[in-house]
């Protein structure tokens, strides 16, 4: 199973992760490294491209499902646009990781100075402009957390409190690089008065909280779908869009509402904007102005995404 061989790897290594490519086959991350071409052709793992496409967006990686249809329709108005690089990967890695810091990828170098950066925290914006590499930024678009199960819901459960239950396996994005718990499903947790419970105050990744009973993700909450479906989860907290997502490809899963507030759909705002140090600042405006289009807000609503109304869509000096 597969945390039972995460385990084993890190008992035999010292090392508590899987490997990169391990990681891509079991939960997709391959295809967070994306060269789309405006001849259709779409490239994985190119880490290179950050470097030399026409424009390079590094973006909070819960909107991964989308991309492929933003950016598609996006080159087809912007012809002259002949590659776009992506990378959807948790917002607080890029930007601690790859943006503030050199990064590797794959063992390769990544550009430290992307044309776009887009995060679901103003917080990392505001980081940004301290070191003077943003000065402006938008809102784009809204999600809400729920609750993923296995089709069916075999083990009847009904809403968040029921987390803190002895006889479920939660798998929950982990409070250090995941915005999605640090920010935002953490507080819900609080909220309801379990969070001790459920963490145990614990803020690792790829390890247990609780053991038996409290997962916390290697690096993306797209590995909780594959730990439900390979019956190493019960139960985990994921994104509304991420279960659409998921019944969208028939895969057998399912989500469980969760109410406002917990649902922390007032609070939960993606905001983007173009750094100073961007190479294709031209292209970046042309990006940024296309999200604003009720085409490309179509694209995310189609996603589950709320749309962002348009005084959210105004470009405004980040605080």
């Amino acid at each position: 199973m597969y945390i039972k061989k995460l385990l084993l790897t890190a008992t035999l290594t010292g090392v508590f992760s899987l490997s990169p490519v391990c990681f891509a086959k079991d939960a997709g991350h391959g295809h967070d490294y994306r060269t789309f071409h405006s001849n259709g052709k779409i490239e994985y793992g190119q880490i290179y491209d950050s470097y030399t496409s026409d424009l390079v967006v590094y973006l909070a990686g819960n909107q991964f499902m989308v991309i492929e249809e933003l950016i598609k329709n996006f080159q087809k108005k912007n012809p002259d646009i002949k590659t776009v690089y992506v990378e959807t990967i948790p917002p607080g890695k890029i930007l601690k990781e790859q943006i503030l810091k050199q990064g590797m990828v794959y063992g390769q170098k990544t550009n430290q100075n992307p044309d776009i950066y887009g995060s679901v925290n103003l917080g990392h914006l505001k980081k940004l402009k301290e070191v003077d590499k943003m000065n402006t930024y938008m809102t784009y678009t809204h999600n809400q957390l729920e609750l993923m199960v296995a089709q069916g819901n075999p083990k009847h459960i009904t809403g968040p409190a029921d987390l803190a239950r002895d006889d479920l396996v939660k798998s929950l994005p982990n409070p250090l690089t995941e915005g999605i718990f640090k920010f935002y499903g953490s507080q819900m947790l609080k909220d309801l008065g379990i969070y001790e419970k459920v963490t145990d105050g614990k803020k690792c990744k790829s390890c247990w909280a609780v053991k038996d009973k409290t997962w916390f993700t290697e690096r993306h909450h797209r590995e909780t779908p594959f730990l439900i479906e390979n019956n190493e989860a019960d139960v985990g907290i994921v994104w509304t869009t991420e279960v659409n997502a998921a019944e969208a490809a028939h895969r057998a899963l399912e989500g469980v509402k969760i109410p406002a507030p917990y649902n922390m759909a007032n609070e939960v705002s993606y905001v983007i904007g173009e750094l100073t140090t961007a190479k294709n600042h031209v292209n970046a405006h042309r990006y940024l102005k296309f999200l604003k289009t009720p085409e490309a807000q179509k694209i995310y609503a189609g996603y589950g995404f709320v749309q962002a109304d348009n005084k959210e869509l105004e470009l405004k000096l980040v605080p």
